[in-house]
């Protein structure tokens, strides 16, 4: 790598600034990728317990060929890097009337699932929507998803060329209302209405479009064998192949501006010129000042809120008891109507939604021991850090959380404790700016796609990357916008002025190049 190479430090190693390094180091730019905690993988993180490492944020991978593609643009394979298992079972539903249904990756055996459990009328229903979502999501890739700052007029435009499309968008209608007047059976409006809080929205005030995520599910699920930290990792060490450089456990203060634009950043042992700054985090962060009062102005408050939703997520090993579990499980709550409402006033649910991964089944294990466990209980956002709250937050999360899957017969020995989970106020503690809200920006409202910031900020030289910016949360969101990322800095590069002060850079990563390929499988991020 030439030092003569322009320069770009990344803020962050989450999964989109991951992408961009490696797309960018690839293609000979100097990288620097600056991440405060002590490994890559920013919600892709893993906590320690006495059966290993368990995952304590994104649990699947799907979309695959957007990470197919990551890896070939590169010159490499994804199957080179990572072992995948395949999900049979996408995920096993169950409702407090004792009904339970497998959504499967065959759609004929989860077509038949539905005939045997809610009956032909259901399955037709089932039938016609999964044809709907496939329709929406296949309309809506290329506008949308793959372009890195869709416009209105675009969306028209695609919907000018099939105005069948306007019957399947329902833009009237909000997603728990498309969906009820969809299916005959509650449960499974229910079931697919729960897709809105994958990107951190309520169904009520989602936009019906939310429904085409049903196809990016359908199209398969996928377990990262040893947690989705495994993939973090494998684009690490790539990148540094290429010779991008990692420094962890090591915070940005401030990014610098001359002339108007970004020159350099500042960490605890000091400065580093750059030629541009991408953004690994919550833009919130931004026009806050966490990274100085100059930069704020990059991004507007309106591009990051209303926030999204945040989580309780429990974290442990325990041997279960009482109830046939698959890899993926969602327990509903016994009130479809009522459920989200105490999360539209900011207040926590008392009859929730619970998801429940078993880990150690993905790869088809049936541990006879303890097994690894993650629960997620959908919560509001802070409105600002309070320790006495968040005490009172995680005890009522963790009654919760127990009471309501014993109610449902499913119980763990030993009995997780309260310090097995991360609240809404740790989320916030671990990526400053957030709020808590894991999805940046709220889902709510037809156009709420449109008001995510995108790559470009209004500052040159910085530029956005992650789940608070276009095309959105999500894992294979997030490193499709690394994609659209690296490629505006490098149609930019030419036009960014080269002269830079000299680095006074004073101290050295805590993680050398070397340990950086290989981080420690405890360690959290």
């Amino acid at each position: 790598m030439s030092d003569a190479a322009p320069h770009v430090a990344i803020v962050g190693a989450g999964i989109g600034g991951l992408a961009a390094a490696l797309r960018l180091a690839h293609r000979g730019v100097r990288v620097t990728v600056l991440e405060r905690h002590g490994t890559p993988g920013g919600k892709m993180r893993t906590l320690p317990t006495v059966a290993g490492p368990v995952d304590a944020g994104p649990t699947v991978l799907t979309m695959k060929p957007v990470f197919e593609a990551l890896f070939a643009d590169v010159g490499t394979r994804l199957d080179d890097h990572v072992t995948l298992d395949a999900q049979t079972i996408l995920a096993r539903h169950f409702w407090p009337d004792g009904t339970r249904l497998d959504l499967m990756h065959d759609p004929d055996a989860s077509l038949r699932n539905v005939a045997d459990v809610f009956g032909p009328r259901s399955a037709s229903e089932f039938a016609s929507f999964s044809e709907k979502a496939r329709t929406l999501f296949e309309a809506f890739d290329a506008p949308m998803m793959q372009s890195a700052a869709p416009t209105s007029a675009a969306l028209t435009l695609e919907v000018a060329k099939n105005p069948k499309l306007i019957r399947h968008i329902t833009p009237h209608l909000s997603l728990m209302q498309s969906l009820s007047r969809h299916f005959t059976d509650p449960r499974l409006a229910q079931l697919f209405a729960r897709y809105a809080t994958y990107v951190g929205g309520l169904p009520a005030l989602s936009p019906a479009l939310l429904s085409l995520i049903w196809h990016a599910e359908r199209m398969g699920v996928w377990h990262v064998r040893g947690g989705m930290i495994e993939l973090a990792r494998s684009i690490a060490k790539l990148a540094t192949s290429f010779g991008a450089t990692f420094h962890y456990d090591t915070h940005v203060t401030r990014v610098e501006l001359q002339a108007g634009q970004a020159c350099a950043v500042y960490t605890a042992t000091g400065r580093i010129s750059v030629d541009a700054v991408l953004f690994n985090g919550d833009p919130a962060a931004l026009h806050l000042g966490l990274l100085g009062d100059a930069v704020k102005p990059a991004v507007t408050p309106e591009a990051t809120r209303p926030r999204s939703l945040s989580a309780c997520v429990m974290s442990f090993a325990a041997k279960p008891q009482g109830v046939a579990l698959s890899g993926h499980n969602v327990f509903f709550s016994g009130d479809p109507k009522s459920e989200y409402g105490p999360l539209a006033q900011g207040r926590m649910q008392t009859d929730p939604t619970l998801y429940v991964c078993a880990q150690d089944r993905l790869s088809g294990d049936r541990p006879d021991g303890q097994e690894r466990f993650e629960i997620i209980l959908n919560c509001p956002p802070i409105d600002r850090p309070d320790p006495e709250h968040d005490k009172k937050a995680r005890t009522i999360c963790h009654t919760l959380i127990l009471k309501r899957l014993r109610h449902l017969g499913l119980t763990f020995t030993p009995q997780p404790g309260p310090e097995t989970l991360t609240t809404p106020q740790g989320f916030d503690s671990l990526y400053p700016g957030s709020a808590g809200a894991l999805y940046g920006r709220s889902p709510h409202g037809m156009m709420a796609a449109f008001k995510r910031p995108t790559v470009r900020t209004a500052i040159p030289g910085i530029y956005l990357v992650g789940g608070g910016v276009h095309p959105g949360p999500g894992v294979p969101m997030a490193t499709l916008c690394a994609r659209h990322a690296a490629e505006a800095i490098l149609n930019d590069l030419p036009s960014i002025s080269r002269f830079r002060p000299a680095d006074t850079h004073g101290g050295t990563s805590t993680v050398s190049a070397t340990t950086a390929r290989a981080p420690s499988r405890s360690s959290a991020s």
